[in-house]
């Protein structure tokens, strides 16, 4: 999407809040998907914050970002994509790697800051970036649909028969937390093989490092699968083939035609697609199974706030 937008397509805007384990953003965003650049405001996170600490990270944006609305537009909702697990009906949030916030109230912190009778919205990151792909990502004219980002965490949201799927707390589609076969890495949550304890950009290098890799970032650890290093080559492979056992898994339960994957860590290599894809088609009595097409984001990295602005201009799809 452009980047930049002309005052009357900007009359009516979403303030976007995407809370992760990095960072936390805000910014405006169109009806038509477009994030405005000027108002866009970040601030760090992370599991050494304190409460006060991550409570004044999203006070910090979401002031800036409202300070930047113009003077001739409508602020109609508000979004906030979180990391989860979240509580949706209560508006709260539990996020594995900010131990600090567990059933904070994230959701009416946020409406403080806006005028009343704003719709406040709260759902899971990786739902918000599954709607945000169904809208104007690499996932348009399809209604069975898994996003998924792969960065500090892996998180992910589904789609199904063209409506949003968040389950009776709002954590359906938490596909980081399915255990992959083959794996004994011990997870966050208290599961064992976790996806995310696998295959996220953090773990992924960790395991390199226990194999000898000499690097610290999934930077260092791309260029090195680049150049043909072996062990960084065993390190993508080994997440690519746990990615696609988890999406093979989830597309026997619930049938999807296409998963799309974001985030920092997915761009390690367009390798570990590939890798991902040939774990799938193993399935080879299952043509249901191996139908779903993995594709690279069809979003920049504006994706997730992307995503948090569609829970307000896309709300007809929201179940």
């Amino acid at each position: 999407m452009s980047s930049t937008t002309t005052s009357s397509e900007s009359s009516n805007l979403a303030l976007a809040v995407d809370l992760g384990g990095t960072k936390v953003e805000a910014a405006l965003v169109t009806d038509q998907g477009v994030v405005l650049p000027a108002t866009r405001h970040r601030s760090p996170t992370g599991p050494g914050r304190t409460s006060e600490e991550l409570q004044a990270a999203v006070d910090e944006v979401v002031v800036a970002t409202l300070a930047s609305l113009p003077e001739d537009a409508t602020l109609v909702g508000v979004g906030i994509g979180s990391a989860g697990p979240v509580d949706e009906e209560n508006g709260l949030v539990s996020p594995l790697n900010m131990p600090v916030w567990r059933g904070y109230p994230l959701r009416d912190r946020v409406a403080a800051h806006v005028p009343a009778g704003v719709p406040v919205t709260l759902r899971m990151d990786g739902l918000a970036i599954t709607l945000a792909e169904h809208w104007v990502g690499a996932a348009q004219g399809s209604d069975h649909v898994m996003g998924m980002i792969v960065s500090t965490g892996v998180g992910g949201g589904l789609i199904l028969h063209g409506r949003t799927v968040s389950g009776p707390t709002g954590n359906a589609g938490h596909i980081g937390h399915v255990e992959c076969g083959g794996y004994d890495d011990p997870c966050a949550c208290g599961g064992t093989g976790c996806l995310e304890a696998v295959a996220s950009g953090p773990k992924t290098v960790a395991w390199a490092r226990r194999q000898g890799f000499t690097g610290s970032t999934g930077e260092e650890l791309a260029a090195a699968y680049a150049a043909g290093d072996e062990v960084a080559v065993a390190a993508v492979k080994r997440s690519g083939r746990a990615l696609g056992q988890a999406i093979a898994a989830a597309t026997s339960l619930v049938d999807l035609e296409v998963v799309a994957i974001g985030g920092g860590f997915s761009h390690v290599s367009p390798d570990l697609f590939e890798y991902a894809r040939q774990a799938v088609a193993e399935r080879v009595e299952f043509p249901f199974v191996t139908k779903v097409r993995i594709v690279p984001t069809g979003l920049s990295q504006d994706g997730p706030l992307i995503g948090a602005a569609a829970l307000v201009h896309r709300a007809d799809v929201l179940r």
